[in-house]
């Protein structure tokens, strides 16, 4: 599904980018990026930030190209247009989607190790990407 199909379908908004919005979202996302590299702090809460970075960093991405989403989980679909990333990032980004949102509502926060360290590399990922972005 491109950018446009979902703006067709009323699944993204256009909205103008703010060069203060993104500017903030990816200076928020670098700070909680930090701290989830912190290997003294619980695994939930590594993930926590991470996962929070992850999502403001694709939330830049989307309102650098002019659009907006008031779905979660949309902004991790939309990485393979907004940044060109591959499949493997964004489907782990996903999957930390479900799985914060699992815990979030049921209580239920499934996560290990290996799943921090990827969310970590993912999120990374991210950032060089997104600082990568020409001024809006």
């Amino acid at each position: 599904m491109t950018l446009e199909n979902l703006l067709k379908i009323k699944q993204l908004k256009a909205e103008p980018g703010n060069q203060q919005e993104f500017d903030g979202l990816v200076r928020s996302a670098r700070v909680r990026l930090q701290d989830a590299h912190l290997q003294g702090l619980s695994l939930e809460s590594r993930f926590d930030l991470a996962y929070n970075s992850s999502h403001a960093l694709a939330l830049a991405a989307l309102r650098w190209h002019g659009l907006r989403s008031d779905n979660r989980y949309i902004v991790f679909q939309c990485l393979q247009h907004t940044l060109g990333l591959q499949p493997d990032v964004w489907r782990i980004l996903s999957h930390c989607h479900n799985v914060r949102n699992r815990g979030e509502y049921e209580g239920d926060l499934d996560i290990n190790k290996q799943l921090v360290i990827d969310l970590i590399a993912a999120s990374d990922l991210l950032l060089q990407q997104v600082e990568g972005l020409a001024p809006l």
